[in-house]
């Protein structure tokens, strides 16, 4: 089987890709979905886990840890890409992300068979945090083994169009794990599911391991790496070529920052912060949150496919970067949207209930908080913390010096005292606030989030969030594959890809929330990825080379 037109150095016009190449499409793209499957599972029950196994710490403090938890994965993920782009540039494609696989596989049906903080005390999350972080190194390694897979069988012209299947994955993967719960959840009832019926979907990973073993298994070598190798020009020692000179460590560090932070910001807010956003902020409840995010990924999706065979034709560089562009300008209004749509109470209430902390500026103290580990004495970050806790907006009064700190709702003064939450949670109801379970807040089910216009509404908004994905998203692939000659693709594209997802965007949801908590503002979050977004955009239009053009096959440095 010969694909030598798609590796000779010479030009040629866009062709259909081969039934052999679509095979090869198919297999990367089914085995990285099972792969996101695993990964997402954990985010997507992190309320869940954090009352399992972060059952020590209050409420609050348990979403911050889950989510810590859920960030530890994406933590690790560069050292998985350095560890497994190295194998990839010097054995082949091929095994590399054959062996991750198993380990991402073998690391979520552990999950589900793991004991919780109740059984076995404090094991039992120290263990978690360790199956995270092994799921983080073996993703590490494999979406840049996938994504140069499929590029270095694309023809030329469309590896924006083809790789694009590979960005779908994740989305897909996402999809595939939150229709799982759904259905287990519906069939089991809420309180079996809480009990024990979250761990079916981490358990059933096992079959989706033996499918994506069998996937790999049939799968060929690269053309590319083939080539390479046949012909001896294979780099030695591809860390050091790929980062330990300036040529190519200054590719990556452009990379980084302007393409890969600023995607990765844009994708974490709108599929998982959002997610997050409606279930802890505005209060929906979880299958409902879960339906409507589903719902938009379902509309949305196809968007990976229009915007990588859009950089085909227009460039990798403008996409990507309008993506960036438009997602932080308009984020606020969106948001803004999202709270009145979802939770229009506590939209009306915000605009309409006054509450002011009124202390001595002296003894108010930070109440940032992104690790959940602090406590919190003095009165004054008392009410500020369980106010952000209650999503109640506030602004602060000084006061004399020596003054005790309070709390006013509409000028009626509320001491901070042991029973200052649940004073506080009585008088905002009768102030305005919705109550817990308030008719007024979303509530759906998976049909019937399509026969509302409350519910089609924030499908509306939530999938405009989508489509800022699938446009920094689609087409990042192909640019970063085009960056980096064969030799050390696969290290070279891992890295930068790794440290913007794994650590830009995974730690977005932690930190968003510790910046809710520490300003009293549910939408102050929202200026971490605008910031991000907005500085990879300039960074990207200054020094980000257009690609779309290039023989990744003869390309050097």
């Amino acid at each position: 089987m010969s694909m030598a037109a798609n590796v000779s150095g010479a030009k040629s016009a866009p062709r259909p890709m081969t039934k052999e190449e679509k095979r090869v499409i198919l297999a990367s793209s089914l085995g990285t979905v099972f792969e996101w499957y695993d990964f997402y599972l954990y985010g997507s029950l992190a309320v869940m886990i954090g009352a399992h196994f972060f059952s020590a710490f209050d409420p609050n403090t348990r979403a911050i840890f889950a989510l810590l938890a859920f960030a530890a994965g994406f933590l690790v993920r560069p050292f998985g890409a350095l560890f497994f782009g190295r194998l990839g540039d010097l054995i082949g494609r091929k095994y590399t992300f054959l062996v991750t696989i198993v380990i991402m596989g073998a690391s979520t049906f552990l999950v589900g068979l793991l004991p919780s903080y109740a059984t076995i005390g404090w094991a039992a999350p120290v263990i978690l945090i360790a199956l995270r972080m092994l799921q983080g190194l073996a993703l590490g390694g494999e979406y840049g083994g996938a994504a140069v897979y499929v590029a270095e069988h694309a023809p030329v012209g469309r590896r924006g169009f083809y790789t694009s299947w590979i960005q779908t994955t994740a989305t897909l993967g996402l999809l595939l794990s939150l229709l799982v719960i759904l259905v287990i959840r519906v069939n089991m009832g809420e309180a079996e599911f809480a009990a024990w019926g979250w761990r079916i979907p981490f358990l059933l990973s096992i079959f989706l391991l033996a499918i994506s073993v069998w996937i790999r298994l049939q799968m060929q070598e690269s053309p590319a790496f083939k080539k390479m190798k046949e012909e001896g020009t294979g780099s030695k020692a591809p860390l050091t070529e790929a980062f330990g000179q300036w040529k190519n460590a200054r590719i990556a560090l452009i990379a980084l920052f302007g393409l890969t932070m600023g995607q990765a910001v844009v994708w974490y807010t709108g599929q998982f912060y959002a997610l997050f956003f409606l279930q802890s902020i505005l209060k929906v409840d979880l299958y409902s949150a879960n339906v409507l995010i589903a719902w938009a990924l379902i509309v949305g999706t196809g968007g990976f496919i229009f915007f990588g065979s859009l950089s085909d034709r227009i460039g990798r560089k403008p996409v990507i970067l309008a993506g960036c562009l438009i997602a932080a300008l308009t984020y606020f209004p969106l948001f803004g949207a999202l709270t009145k749509a979802a939770n229009p109470g506590l939209a009306a209430a915000h605009q309409n209930v006054k509450v002011q902390v009124v202390a001595d500026p002296a003894s108010c103290g930070s109440v940032f908080d992104p690790v959940g580990i602090r406590t919190f004495t003095a009165p004054c970050d008392i009410a500020r913390r369980t106010l952000a806790t209650q999503a109640i907006v506030y602004t602060q009064a000084p006061a004399p010096a020596g003054t005790p700190a309070k709390v006013t709702v509409n000028g009626k003064d509320l001491a901070i005292d042991g029973s200052f939450a649940a004073n506080l949670a009585k008088e905002a109801v009768a102030a305005g606030y919705p109550a817990p379970g308030d008719a007024r807040i979303v509530k759906v089910g998976f049909f019937s989030a399509l026969t509302t216009g409350q519910s089609l509404t924030i499908i509306a908004i939530l999938t405009i969030l989508v489509i800022y994905v699938t446009m920094v998203y689609g087409p990042v692939a192909a640019a970063l594959v085009e960056l980096f000659p064969t030799r050390i693709r696969y290290t070279g594209m891992s890295l930068p890809y790794h440290i913007g997802n794994g650590w830009f965007g995974g730690l977005l949801p932690a930190t968003a929330f510790a910046m809710v908590a520490g300003t009293g503002d549910i939408y102050y979050g929202l200026w971490y990825p605008i910031v991000f977004a907005l500085a990879t955009f300039v960074i990207g239009m200054l020094l980000v080379p257009e690609t779309k053009d290039r023989d990744i096959n003869t390309h050097e440095n």
